[in-house]
């Protein structure tokens, strides 16, 4: 199970003397690498507080016209998330500093992102322009009143739909939630929810975290846009860089900083070396020439086209330090160069494109 909460437009303020050290006392006994990450996480949220303290103006307001951040509603649902948010259940508490991880939550909220995923959190004090999004799977405290998104992660093939349905709707009818999402569900398990939703008067699902890149398009080009046009639910995509593959960094092999030469990544290294791979690495840099005729990096490229995707709510960005986040979120300023023309050129390149009914692209 995930859960993944969002907060409204109201101030946040820094917890009190003494309480973290008492929440740090009460979060579950875990392995040293959760704990870690926890750790981190739970920094973040009380950084949010001692800055956002300092600007009482509207999050959308201020920033949107600063940094060009769109908005999309979730799915057709009513709340709404920045078209980028920060992922950080890859590189927070494991690959990088509290500090570093610190420095990019604060790129990110003042460049107007208002989503983050993470993998555990908590937060003291009270609820702000914030979408947190965080996986539960270690145990954890989150010490707020409600979360706005619960998300079940994968689904359980023990367990019938009907009861899974219920015990959303169930906790969103508890004032625990105020929606309910889907996480690495195939299309047909999410209509099927919708249907158990209908024929027994419950809550159905507003929206699908899927893997979504230039070498991963079949499931939210082909099959998720229908659901978004049938039953409104949206997507929120992750991994925009394939684990970094389509950031350029491996096209000369693997250095030794990168999170391929890291030992439990030994299923990205050899997904790089192998043919597959290498003919990727051929690809993306024809795609490299089409950015600097744009005027952006390969990164930039890619996240911006992933966010030409109508179903897409939401693109999850990954960083390691403040530079690389930065440039990511550069990605908004690209969109509106990606023409028909150039989209078309793209998918020559990727040679790709998934068969499909309709054209689900702007």
């Amino acid at each position: 199970m995930q859960v993944s909460f969002a907060c409204t437009d109201h101030g946040l303020k820094a917890p009190r003397n003494g309480e973290h050290s008492k929440q740090n006392a009460t979060s579950p006994n875990t392995t040293s690498h959760a704990r870690a990450r926890f750790r981190t996480v739970a920094l973040i949220a009380r950084s949010l507080g001692s800055f956002t303290h300092r600007y009482h103006h509207n999050l959308k307001e201020s920033t949107a016209k600063l940094t060009g951040m769109k908005y999309r509603n979730l799915g057709k649902s009513g709340l709404r998330v920045s078209c980028l948010g920060l992922g950080t259940w890859v590189t927070f508490g494991g690959q990088i500093s509290d500090e570093v991880a610190e420095q990019l939550m604060t790129i990110a909220y003042e460049s107007g992102v208002n989503l983050f995923d993470t993998a555990e959190v908590y937060s003291g004090g009270k609820r702000s322009s914030l979408v947190i999004t965080t996986k539960l799977y270690w145990g954890g405290k989150m010490q707020l009143e409600y979360v706005d998104v619960v998300f079940a992660n994968r689904t359980d093939s023990n367990t019938p739909m009907e009861e899974i349905v219920r015990a959303m709707t169930h906790v969103i009818n508890q004032g625990m939630s105020m929606y309910w999402g889907t996480s690495r569900w195939s299309a047909m398990e999410i209509m099927e929810a919708y249907s158990v939703a209908r024929q027994f008067n419950l809550i159905p699902p507003v929206c699908e975290q899927a893997e979504y890149h230039f070498f991963q398009r079949e499931k939210v080009e082909t099959q998720l846009p229908e659901l978004y046009h049938k039953i409104g639910v949206g997507v929120v995509s992750w991994s925009p860089l394939a684990c970094g593959i389509i950031t350029g960094k491996y096209e000369n092999g693997i250095p030794e900083s990168s999170r391929a030469a890291m030992k439990p990544y030994q299923w990205l290294r050899e997904k790089i070396t192998s043919e597959e791979g290498r003919k990727q690495q051929s690809k993306l840099k024809e795609l490299t020439h089409i950015g600097e005729k744009l005027g952006c990096t390969l990164p930039q490229l890619a996240i911006a086209w992933c966010l030409r995707n109508e179903g897409v709510s939401s693109v999850l960005l990954g960083a390691s330090n403040p530079t690389q986040l930065t440039e990511n979120l550069g990605a908004i300023q690209v969109i509106p160069k990606i023409t028909a023309g150039i989209a078309s050129e793209m998918d020559h390149i990727l040679g790709n494109r998934p068969h499909s009914k309709r054209d689900y692209h702007h």
